[in-house]
């Protein structure tokens, strides 16, 4: 390998595993503020909240690669032109292209590398993580004694205490009421002093109590809510015993969240895509055979009970158009039927009556068989849109790359200045955009080819016309080139003296 191109690796992964880890940090600290009261105050494990950080920053990776890529390369070709170094590669008969090409391979195999995590790494990650964060957000807050407050954590028992000392062990005025029986406050507990402390294992708490009363109601005699009878027990020392096991992380099963979309790779969302779509197809065959034999089982028995089903339903609909009630409109009086002399009033008042509520049911029913197939198209495009991210990534990152390299080429400028300014903007605005047609596509407004494909697509161009650019030398940000060519135009022009 040319010396070159080892210079040119050194001068590009420093800034790109620098800005990779800076960005995954960024992104964890936004995690952090948007989750820190699911965290806060439920006494979990630092292991567990490693854990926690660990899969967060994984998920992260596709937002924080494509931005690594594009700040890095941008900084290591500003770098080069403001230190002279690419003036110096042209002079000595390399050209911008050749001085690119081992960084061209390199973003090549990050692309591939992005796919293979995508496909493979993602899915766990994001499974590993949402269960996690589902079983921490489930978790209830660590057992805390506030004084004066009632504390109703444990299950089945009130505590309050007046008092409680800076070792948080110590406390006084202690009142606990006993709900086990589920007749309400009829044993309570006082004590003037105690201490609580854990056991090893940290599942049980052990109150001390010193000095109190247990007061309880006698339920188990005739008419004891007359009588109200109850009994004292003093005492000088007792220990109560609570368990805990509650405040304890309890995880829940993987496997019940592995058939969501985020957690399956290309071959997983292939089966799962052609799964759905014939569910779909066989719930729609249902549909219309279900409305085929509700038409057909209204119209069997007798003529007048179908061409009145006929009247009505068109009657129904043309009054909920005009929001007024098909009671209004519809009535024996106003059905014109050859065959109605044959028929009571009374028999034709309960006919239209039931054609008019058996219309309605069809009705109601084609509404939410409608909203049924509608959900199960938006399952099925969620699937579509994650399998087309799959290899979204692999191209931004490769795409970035071809925009970072000329624009720090042409823009001459290195360090965490403008390079970063110019990166920011650019991926704010290619998210954005892409978060916009992703959103679009799962709720079925745009197909799910454009709705993700659309940020990609605008880029495209972008990176195209840079690259040229800066392979040419054309001088795009030259203020001299400008300047010169707006001077054609009589701007900027300088006026002689003897211009009045």
């Amino acid at each position: 390998m040319k010396k070159l191109h080892v210079y040119m690796l050194k001068s590009y992964l420093g800034p790109f595993v620098f800005t990779f880890f800076i960005a995954l940090f960024i992104l964890l600290l936004q995690f952090l503020w948007k989750y820190i009261d699911d965290l806060v105050g439920k006494g979990l494990e630092g292991y567990i909240i490693a854990k926690l950080m660990f899969y967060a920053s994984s998920t992260f990776v596709p937002l924080a690669l494509p931005l690594a890529i594009l700040l890095s390369s941008l900084m290591t070709f500003g770098n080069l032109g403001e230190h002279y170094e690419l003036v110096a590669m042209k002079s000595a008969g390399i050209s911008l292209r050749k001085a690119m090409k081992p960084l061209v391979y390199l973003a090549i195999f990050t692309s591939i590398a992005a796919f293979l995590f995508s496909n493979y790494v993602l899915p766990v990650a994001n499974l590993k993580f949402g269960s996690l964060l589902y079983d921490v957000r489930q978790q209830k807050l660590a057992f805390n004694l506030t004084a004066g407050v009632f504390e109703d954590d444990l299950n089945d028992f009130v505590i309050r205490i007046g008092e409680k000392d800076k070792d948080n062990k110590t406390i006084y005025d202690v009142q606990i009421y006993d709900h086990t029986s589920k007749l309400g406050n009829i044993k309570v507990t006082t004590a003037k002093k105690g201490f609580m402390e854990l056991t090893p294992d940290q599942k049980r708490v052990i109150f001390t109590l010193y000095d109190g009363y247990t007061y309880s109601e006698i339920t188990d005699q005739k008419k004891y809510k007359e009588t109200r009878p109850f009994e004292r027990m003093k005492f000088s020392k007792q220990e109560l015993t609570f368990d805990l096991s509650e405040f304890q992380l309890n995880r829940t099963n993987e496997e019940l969240f592995k058939s969501h979309y985020s957690m399956l790779n290309i071959k997983q969302l292939n089966e799962s895509i052609d799964s759905l779509s014939k569910q779909r197809i066989a719930r729609l065959d249902f549909y219309k055979e279900k409305f085929i034999r509700g038409y057909n089982y209204l119209g069997k028995n007798d003529t007048i009970l179908d061409t009145l089903l006929v009247k009505v339903d068109t009657g129904l609909a043309d009054t909920l158009s005009s929001n007024k009630a098909p009671s209004d409109t519809l009535t024996v009086d106003t059905l014109t039927l050859p065959v109605q002399r044959n028929y009571e009033k009374q028999a034709l008042i309960e006919i239209v009556d039931m054609a008019q509520k058996n219309a309605r049911n069809l009705k109601d029913d084609a509404h939410n068989y409608g909203n049924e197939y509608d959900s199960r198209r938006q399952v099925i495009t969620k699937h579509q849109v994650v399998w087309h991210q799959k290899f979204k990534l692999s191209i931004a990152c490769l795409l970035f790359f071809f925009i970072g390299a000329p624009l720090g080429a042409i823009i001459r400028k290195g360090g965490l200045g403008l390079p970063v300014v110019v990166s920011v903007i650019f991926f704010v605005l290619y998210h954005i955009v892409s978060m916009t047609g992703e959103k679009a596509a799962k709720t079925g407004e745009w197909g799910v080819i454009i709705g993700v494909w659309l940020s990609t697509i605008l880029i495209l161009p972008l990176g195209l016309f840079l690259t040229y650019k800066a392979t040419t030398d054309a001088p795009l940000l030259d203020s001299e080139s400008w300047k010169k060519t707006l001077e054609k135009f009589n701007i900027f022009k300088k006026k002689s003296p003897d211009a009045g």
